[in-house]
């Protein structure tokens, strides 16, 4: 009995971490809104998308790379508006 509800808790895992990627959230994220939201310890969260992430490398590998990217540009969109806001306020 006990290994069926432990199977079944650690699908419960697969599928929160599977909404929180479709939110584009990294690891770390996920692992923090697990816990606050689902009380589930960080520990299974990082156990168990590290074992996705071995089951599924090529999905992985471009997860990371777009979310690399979008910090990148994220990065560039706040340089652009700092730079926006000095020129308006020398301008001032």
């Amino acid at each position: 009995m006990e290994d069926s509800s432990s199977a079944a808790y650690i699908h419960q895992v697969h599928r929160l971490i599977e909404e929180c990627i479709l939110f584009n959230m990294n690891q770390e994220e996920c692992m923090e809104a697990l816990f606050k939201h689902a009380n589930i310890k960080p520990i299974i969260t990082s156990t168990v998308w590290k074992d996705l992430e071995k089951e599924n490398r090529e999905f992985f590998h471009a997860y990371s790379r777009s979310q690399k990217e979008g910090n990148s540009k994220t990065s560039k969109r706040e340089k652009i508006l700092d730079m926006v806001s000095a020129s308006k306020k020398s301008s001032n």
